[in-house]
């Protein structure tokens, strides 16, 4: 798949993509990132991408030409149409499900936008996907792009250690949306504090059943609403039930 990036802040992503587990999903070109900066297509001698707002007000605003040449470009070079995804406080919260989506697809086109937001004309005429990854703001869309391209990443086959490793995600499907339980490592004591006992059993079953309690316990005192979606999805049984029952 392949993510173009409008961002008048390339340099930003080089140590990111050369960073981390994920950086294999890069260097493949199993997520292929190409940066493209929309100064290049300003105009002028001084390269202007943006301007004050009509109507007054702080900040300045996003110009919609070079944003518009910039993303024909990178079209151009695509060889096809793509989505347009915009990072913004309107758009669709970044969730598991979002980002499985993403992870099946040939990619899309990301813009990154900065000051105090993007000419409208360009987003009615060129977005056709605006994503937030929650309710505040930040200067610059970079930090969601990465976001979404690290999230995406890490779902490609061979690009974790352990192919399971993403199962046990919270949220996942696999743990049936819920939150993931509590790990521990090495040594068996800490400052005073041991490992749970059934972590130590050596018995799947108990293991597993203890895994499963804590990850409806922490789900049921942080997310409660993900509780109310597994149980309505069918998707906790008698066990389940009797523990969180037992917890209230």
């Amino acid at each position: 798949m392949r993510f173009d990036v409008l961002t008048l802040f390339p340099e930003l992503f080089a140590p990111f993509m050369a960073s981390g587990v994920t950086r294999r999903a890069y260097e493949s070109k199993q997520v292929e990132v190409v940066l493209w900066n929309p100064r290049d297509f300003a105009q002028g001698n001084y390269k202007r991408v943006d301007d004050r707002p009509f109507g007054g007000g702080p900040g300045m605003v996003m110009m919609a030409e070079p944003l518009s040449d910039c993303l024909d470009a990178a079209l151009a070079a695509r060889g096809a149409d793509a989505p347009v995804i915009l990072f913004s406080p309107i758009g669709e919260v970044l969730r598991h499900e979002v980002v499985e989506r993403w992870s099946g697809s040939e990619g899309a086109v990301l813009v990154c936008g900065r000051y105090e937001g993007i000419d409208q004309r360009f987003i009615d005429a060129r977005v056709t996907h605006q994503i937030s990854l929650g309710d505040f703001v930040l200067s610059g869309g970079e930090v969601a792009a990465m976001a979404l391209l690290d999230a995406v990443a890490r779902l490609q086959p061979g690009v974790l250690g352990d192919e399971a490793s993403h199962v046990q995600d919270s949220f996942n499907p696999a743990l049936d949306g819920l939150l993931d339980c509590p790990h521990y490592t090495r040594p068996e004591q800490w400052n005073g504090q041991g490992v749970p006992a059934p972590l130590l059993s050596g018995h799947h079953a108990q293991i597993e059943r203890w895994r499963r309690d804590q990850r409806l316990a922490i789900t049921a005192g942080r997310r409660p609403e993900l509780i109310e979606a597994a149980r309505a999805a069918g998707r906790l049984g008698k066990a389940d039930e009797a523990m969180l029952k037992k917890k209230l």
